[in-house]
């Protein structure tokens, strides 16, 4: 019942900040969502054929009542999003791993695991306390270094899906269990065993993984200690935030090996340290340390490799304070506006925020601070 009187008060919100600026208003088509409380970033990619899709839920944005570039923030916020995708069945345990109902080799064509009860290689786990709100998505393949094989990718798929869907999830931790390396890659074993059209499908499907971790509409944070070579570093890439040992090793090989960063790495990589230092990280293939990593902002932190998942779980705590409603809509306004210009980033960002007038995670800030007490935000 809450859920569909915040949908109304958002739709009733968006459609009075329309009116403010032109005389009349029409609602424009259902913007895809798959939270009531959130807007979600879309991916440029389609739905991944290997993985199950669904009608998404969506709220209500005007676009006819704007003008100028209101009109193009509001027809960017409402652009058909069909990328949005189910969980593909995953549940945490009570320790914190994930289990898929699908068996392998089944499904809609998801890349099968390597072998019925192997280990898993992803796991999710909520945090509680101070860090209520946290999920951290563990990478836990140490036969491999964390290469991504077809098993690692569909788990790793699952996990993003699954904290996309909890409401109360403000925070998510990319990190590896394995001592001494993130993540070292393709699993280019695996790799050898494809064929061209197999291997340029895998390819495309960790492409789109991760741009689904990118999109996850809670801010998410890359915890790199050790290796984080090619795959690797594009995973830590596709992270908000990335907080990196210093004795970590950060890289893009793949020239070497014949082929170009494929999972994002020449798209995301400029855009992080510019096109110049891009190309060159890209063309030699060179490795990158911690201190460097945060001289070229490839690194937001860098602390002994000791204190990286710690430090993670400070900034994390540092996150959760914040409404988990406006971090949402923050994270997508900065997202968003990078992709337009000025004005109409403007534009998009009235919009958002005229979303989050009607919360009642507003009122309780405001109350919070006139009683100089700490806020208690509950999503709504």
């Amino acid at each position: 019942m809450q859920a569909i009187l915040l949908c109304r008060a958002l739709q009733q919100a968006a459609t009075a900040a329309a009116a403010a600026a032109a005389s009349s208003t029409t609602p424009s088509r259902l913007l895809p969502a798959l939270a009531l409380s959130a807007l979600r970033t879309p991916s440029s990619s389609p739905t991944p054929s290997s993985f199950p899709s669904s009608s998404a839920l969506g709220l209500l944005l005007p676009t006819r009542s704007f003008s100028g570039a209101a009109s193009h923030a509001a027809a960017a916020l409402s652009r058909d999003d069909s990328s949005i995708a189910d969980p593909c069945s995953a549940r945490i345990t009570p320790g914190g791993r994930t289990i898929s109902s699908a068996s392998a080799g089944t499904g809609t064509g998801s890349p099968p695991t390597e072998g019925a009860g192997s280990q898993l290689h992803v796991t999710v786990e909520p945090l509680s306390g101070a860090l209520e709100g946290v999920s951290v998505i563990s990478l836990t393949r140490p036969g491999a270094r964390n290469a991504i094989g077809r098993q690692l990718l569909r788990e790793l798929w699952e996990a993003v899906e699954l904290v996309r869907q909890e409401r109360t999830t403000r925070c998510v931790i990319v990190r590896s269990v394995v001592p001494g390396v993130f993540c070292s890659g393709a699993d280019l074993k695996e790799r050898a065993t494809m064929s061209q059209s197999e291997a340029a499908e895998f390819v495309s499907r960790i492409r789109r993984t991760f741009t689904e971790l990118q999109d996850l509409p809670m801010p998410t944070v890359a915890v790199v200690e050790g290796l984080a070579l090619g795959g690797g570093a594009e995973l830590a890439l596709a992270c908000d935030l990335r907080v990196v040992g210093a004795g970590a090793s950060l890289a893009f090989p793949e020239t070497q090996l014949g082929i170009i960063p494929g999972a994002g790495g020449t798209q995301r990589l400029p855009r992080i340290v510019g096109a110049s230092r891009a190309k060159e990280l890209i063309f030699t293939g060179r490795r990158v340390g911690g201190s460097e990593a945060a001289q070229l902002q490839l690194a937001d932190y860098v602390v002994p490799d000791e204190q990286v998942y710690e430090k993670a779980l400070q900034l994390a705590e540092q996150i959760v304070r914040s409404a988990p409603l406006a971090l949402r809509q923050a994270k997508s306004a900065v997202n968003r506006g990078l992709e337009v210009d000025l004005h109409t980033g403007l534009a998009m960002e009235e919009a958002l925020y005229a979303q989050l007038l009607p919360t009642r995670d507003r009122l309780e800030g405001l109350k919070a601070f006139a009683e100089k007490r700490k806020p208690r935000y509950t999503g709504e």
